[in-house]
């Protein structure tokens, strides 16, 4: 009876650092960065399982008429220099007049944000890319084209960075310029048209003007 009694002792404290690894990463995994974000969690509805995920997209709207447009990039982790990899990018954008337009089919936050989104994993590299149309201006406004960019790293939860915007566009004024937050660093593209398709790159670096971002 009292071997039996020591062996069950002994079960229980083979068992505590077991139970203090599996709190931590629980803690971990619930650490909150970035503030407010509404629709954020729209990163979630990928139709594809993000261990599926390629670090190559191509939104729905690529093959209709507009200005086609490849943006590519790195994702760094917080020091800027080691790439990341397994990040996930979801991005939405307006269509060719200025509206979140719908297919009919869509759900959840695909009601408010439109058909034309995607997302990518970065790959072993960071490297990520994707292929739209540039997005049109809000109708009758002086808004800045824009993508709408929310990431997901491991052990994290989503967070927004900048927008995409474009360093050619009349809208993107001195103003709107200096509102920027740099968060994941500069949203600012500068498109180069090669052979028809606009090319842009874009780096960015995880918790970068990020609150809460653990350091």
């Amino acid at each position: 009876m009292d071997v039996n009694i020591k062996l069950h002792n002994m079960k229980q404290l083979l068992l505590i650092p077991f139970l203090v690894i599996l709190i931590s990463n629980s803690s971990c995994a619930q650490t909150k960065v970035g503030g407010a974000c509404e629709g954020c969690e729209a990163i979630h509805e990928s139709p594809i399982p993000f261990n599926k995920l390629s670090w190559i997209d191509t939104l729905p709207d690529f093959n209709e008429p507009g200005p086609k447009m490849v943006i590519s990039g790195i994702i760094y982790k917080a020091d800027g220099k080691t790439p990341a990899k397994d990040v996930v990018l979801y991005i939405y954008h307006t269509d060719q007049h200025g509206n979140y337009s719908r297919k009919g089919n869509e759900k959840g936050w695909g009601l408010r944000h439109g058909y034309i989104r995607g997302w990518v994993k970065t790959n072993e590299k960071g490297e990520y890319k994707f292929y739209t149309l540039r997005p049109a201006s809000y109708p009758n406004s002086e808004a800045p084209q824009h993508i709408h960019p929310t990431i997901k790293e491991p052990g994290k939860n989503e967070y927004w960075i900048d927008e995409f915007v474009f360093d050619d566009d009349p809208h993107l004024k001195p103003g709107e310029r200096k509102q920027l937050q740099q968060r994941g660093g500069s949203g600012i593209i500068r498109l180069q048209n090669k052979n028809g398709l606009l090319v842009g790159e874009r780096n960015i670096v995880l918790g970068k003007n990020i609150p809460n971002y653990p350091s």
